[in-house]
């Protein structure tokens, strides 16, 4: 019984963490360190700051992983999953049915124009990410010659064979530069084989299940699953990989429609990757209501599942991982990759937007608040409504 009340005073301060949540995973850690560390003392900040490094050698969501990671130390594995679906499951919800809004609006004949302002918004959001991360991650030539690397190989080709390509890359040159010793240093780990079996599986059983059979729902949850295994950080970092995919080669919805998910994703709490359900229900649109709740599913367990079974297969052995220097080393080139591949998402998505002048003016404004951090990123995105709808 105090095992139960311990595991709901958990879960609440886990919905608490999701409530203020807003700004990607540098913001969720100060939430993290706020809620469950200094108020609620459930790990120490030492450990909280390890399984961030842990969850940002992972691919998927970080700081989705770190907090089921803490939920995994809590009570194990089964409140690690409740952990994961309060923390995720509401703004999932509600980006579903925000997939719905350009079809509610052309059913009542209101001009979707009012949203026109959401899109250069997004830009804004994107080209502060890349400036923030870009700082982060450029410590010396080699990370300042990856990061140029990966965003002039992705800005000339737009396919989604080139991201994962150009991250494992990076990586490869981190550890071929590394000066230290010792990098692939022996441990002992005894991992639990079936979590990592089981993500092996999904990812090889949905890939051939696209080419036998060419069903749409398939297709989306082949490649959600597929971005949560190959992008390494926040949701900032899978936007160019799924506009290259959505946007540019399957065509699923417009330059616009994908602007505007991920504007609205930045007024909401919780994890960025939810915008995986707005982006897989505009895919799935064209048939019943149904379907395309359906395909919000897909992109939404598709996108995170990745994740939470790399988590369940690496927390029992982090102990020992940390101790292989070669992860570690890896990261550095890998974000570095990351850092121009953001930067490149937002001169393209910039280049779609168009480059009108109010659209300029309103990406100009956004990165002006939001680097004077003095206005609340979900009061920009209703300004931005406001302004379309007024204007």
């Amino acid at each position: 019984m105090t095992n139960k009340i311990r595991w709901a005073s958990f879960l609440k301060d886990v919905f608490i963490c999701s409530l203020g949540a807003y700004g990607g995973p540098e913001a969720h850690y100060g939430v993290f360190t706020d809620q469950m560390v200094v108020k609620k003392g459930y790990l120490k900040e030492e450990e909280l700051v390890e399984f961030i490094a842990l969850c940002s050698i992972l691919p998927g969501p970080t700081s989705t992983q770190t907090i089921v990671a803490i939920g995994y130390k809590t009570g194990g594995p089964v409140l690690a999953f409740l952990t994961m679906l309060v923390w995720a499951l509401p703004v999932l919800i509600l980006m579903t049915i925000l997939s719905f809004l350009y079809t509610f609006l052309k059913n009542r004949n209101i001009s979707s124009e009012g949203l026109r302002y959401i899109g250069p918004m997004a830009v804004g959001f994107i080209v502060v990410a890349a400036f923030q991360i870009g700082r982060k991650v450029v410590s010396d030539k080699i990370t300042l010659v990856l990061l140029l690397f990966g965003g002039i190989a992705t800005y000339f080709i737009r396919e989604p064979w080139i991201f994962p390509l150009v991250l494992i890359i990076g990586g490869i040159i981190s550890i071929i530069s590394s000066r230290e010793n010792n990098l692939w240093n022996h441990v002992k780990l005894n991992p639990p084989w079936v979590y990592l079996i089981t993500f092996v599986l999904i990812a090889c059983g949905s890939f051939l299940m696209v080419l036998i059979w060419d069903h749409r729902l398939l297709h989306l949850f082949e490649s959600f699953y597929r971005y949560g295994y190959l992008v390494f950080g926040g949701g900032q970092v899978v936007v160019p990989v799924m506009h290259s995919e959505l946007v540019q080669v399957s065509q699923y919805m417009t330059n616009e429609e994908f602007l505007t998910g991920y504007g609205l994703v930045q007024g909401l709490p919780g994890p960025m990757f939810s915008f995986s359900a707005y982006a897989g229900g505009m895919a799935a649109r064209n048939g019943s209501i149904m379907h395309q709740v359906l395909g919000a599913i897909a992109g939404g367990i598709g996108i995170f599942l990745p994740g939470l079974l790399l988590i369940y297969f690496v927390y029992p052995i982090w102990e020992n991982l940390k101790k292989v220097k070669a992860v570690k080393v890896s990261l550095k080139g890998i974000n570095a990759v990351a850092g121009g591949m953001i930067t490149v998402a937002a001169v393209i998505l910039m280049q779609k937007s168009g480059f009108v002048l109010d659209n300029i003016l309103i990406t100009i404004v956004t990165i002006i608040l939001l680097l004077t951090k003095k206005v609340p990123a979900p009061l920009i995105v209703i300004l931005a409504i406001v302004a379309g709808f007024a204007l």
